[in-house]
């Protein structure tokens, strides 16, 4: 990542702890999961103590299940290893305000072993590898995310009392694009927006969505790092706001039988001369080789790389026909049936990958995306005919209908061994045992209404 100016620098935060005006510093790192964990320190202890040496974090944060059970499998952390800890060195091109808290202020942490070494399996550090191969051929990843989320007027604690039945949504019907269904809470979305702006986002929009209560909030493209740091940092936030005003919204893949969750990821390069480097005027498409090469990484290692962009049970529950959710994996210019959307022109020249929901880890669905590019670059891969039709009803590979085919497909991937390492391959590998074992031993409630009586 290029040298940039913090959103907060470090003298103006020295300066904000000496007048009292910032009394708390928020050191965290993004989880498997995508959540961040860290502390909260004491602002001048954290300049006195803390900036310079790190602090520490025990490495069950990164072998927990989302209930944060110790679980076994995970080579990092274990009984028999006494689950000691990691370093969390702060990066200090991510210090900023947290405008949702009062007197706070908040870096994002990277994970190093006390030899020094980084933390491999660590979703950030699995990203910055990823970032490093693709600088070696000269060039810059630029990221955009959407995530969708659902509003409910029920508070976190309710819903949870309420085993998250019942609840209600802010609007009552679809109100995609509709400017009067999200005037109905804009005070909400406001209150998120500026909030977001006020902690060194830069935001784009916001817009309703099809499910009742749904909606969306993007942020401008940045490069890829920044952009994964800042939606988790938003992901948090919202969440910390919803709550504060009374209320709760969810990032989960699939609510509902309705309209799930998305978040379309959209990527360009940028060569060295900060020149889109998947753009080319002169080509009858406008896509450079280099697109063509990368864009045909994506379709093929897209299935062994379902479990970085669907990672949860709920993940596959979006992947249904009809559903602006796709199921083939096939490209097209514009087209939202596909997997891979191809965009823009010129300078904004990218594609969209349409598979990952609102519950995808975007450190590591980014470095996947990277990865599947750079496989396809470095093997000089030829992109297959565009689909200009439905791809829903097209003769396509489908994507991966469930976290154990995913897992599977993951756990045999030769392109995923080669780009990732055996130790990151098996680190997630196991983060999908865990969640399918989970599952696989529950009772649901559909079993039940099902079962109960008439059975």
């Amino acid at each position: 990542m290029a040298d940039r100016t913090p959103p907060l620098a470090l003298e103006e935060l020295r300066a904000l702890v000496a007048s009292g005006e910032i009394d708390t510093v928020v050191l965290a790192f993004p989880d498997m999961q995508g959540r961040l964990q860290g502390k909260r320190f004491a602002a001048q202890f954290f300049l006195d103590d803390v900036l310079d040496h790190g602090t520490e974090g025990c490495n069950y944060l990164l072998a927990v299940d989302t209930e944060m059970n110790t679980v076994d499998g995970y080579e990092m952390a274990s009984w028999d290893r006494g689950y000691g800890d990691f370093a969390m060195h702060a990066d200090l091109s991510t210090l900023r305000r947290v405008p949702w808290n009062d007197g706070t202020a908040m870096l994002i942490a990277d994970l190093a072993w006390n030899d020094g070494s980084p933390v491999v399996a660590a979703p950030r550090q699995i990203l910055r590898r990823q970032l490093e191969r693709l600088a070696e051929l000269g060039y810059t990843a630029h990221v955009g995310t959407e995530l969708e989320f659902i509003v409910f007027k029920d508070s976190y604690e309710q819903a949870w009392d309420r085993g998250y039945k019942d609840l209600v949504p802010a609007n009552q019907y679809n109100i995609d694009y509709s400017v009067l269904g999200t005037g109905r809470i804009e005070p909400l979305l406001r209150r998120i927006r500026n909030d977001m702006t006020a902690a060194g986002l830069t935001v784009e929009s916001a817009k309703g969505e099809c499910n009742p209560g749904q909606h969306e909030i993007v942020f401008k493209y940045d490069e890829a790092l920044v952009t994964c740091d800042q939606h988790a940092i938003y992901k948090t936030g919202a969440k910390e706001i919803a709550s504060q005003e009374g209320v709760s919204l969810t990032f989960m893949a699939k609510y509902n039988e309705l309209e799930g969750n998305s978040c379309h990821i959209h990527l360009s390069l940028q060569d060295a001369d900060g020149r889109n480097a998947m753009a080319d005027d002169a080509a009858s498409d406008g896509m450079s080789p280099v697109m063509r090469h990368f864009l045909a990484g994506q379709l093929a290692a897209l299935r062994d790389f379902a479990l970085l962009y669907a990672p949860n049970i709920n993940s596959y529950k979006r992947f249904q026909p009809g559903s602006f959710a796709p199921t083939a994996v096939a490209w097209g210019h514009d087209n939202r049936t596909c997997s891979l959307r191809v965009v823009g022109h010129g300078r904004s020249m990218r594609f969209e990958n349409r598979l990952p929901g609102g519950d995808v880890n975007p450190h590591l669905a980014v470095a996947g995306l990277v990865a599947a590019g750079l496989y396809g670059i470095e093997h000089k891969l030829e992109l297959p005919e565009v689909c200009t039709g439905n791809a829903y009803t097209g003769d396509y590979e489908h994507v991966p209908t469930s976290l154990r085919e995913a897992a599977e497909l993951w756990e045999n991937s030769p392109i995923a061994k080669a780009a990732f390492g055996d130790e990151v391959v098996a680190h997630y590998r196991n983060m999908a045992r865990v969640e399918l074992q989970a599952f696989d031993s529950a009772v649901t409630d559909w079993e039940l209404r099902r079962s109960f009586e008439r059975l």
